[in-house]
C-alpha cells in the first residue's frame, strides 16, 4: 500500500518487518519512533533509515519500537512520493 503523509502504525514483534519500496528518483527517510528511556529520563533516539532511490528495504519492527500506550510502532516518512510499504511476519 502507499505510504501515508501522516505516518503509519504497525504491530511489532519477533520476525516482523516493515517493507519499504522506494520507486522515487530520490532517497527517502523512514523514521521509527523509539518510545523508551534509559534510567527513567534519558530519551532513546529515534531510528532513521535512508531508503535509496529504486530500492526496497526490510526494517525490523522489534519490541523496542512498541509504544506502551498503543502497543504499536509509530512510523513517519520524509516524503511519500512513489513510496509503498507493507508489514510482514517471517517465520512461525
Amino acid at each position: 500500500m502507499a505510504a501515508t503523509s501522516g505516518g503509519d502504525t504497525a504491530l511489532t514483534g519477533a520476525g516482523v518487518f516493515l517493507v519499504v519500496k522506494n520507486a522515487d528518483a530520490s532517497a527517502h527517510v523512514v523514521t521509527l519512533a523509539t518510545p523508551g528511556t534509559v534510567d527513567g529520563d534519558l530519551a532513546v533516539a529515534d531510528r532513521s533509515v535512508s531508503v535509496a532511490a529504486g530500492k526496497t528495504f526490510f526494517i525490523p519492527l522489534t519490541a523496542t519500537y512498541r509504544d506502551p500506550s498503543t502497543g504499536r510502532a509509530s512510523i513517519t516518512y520524509d516524503g511519500v512520493t512513489s513510496m509503498s510499504v507493507a508489514v510482514v511476519r517471517v517465520g512461525s
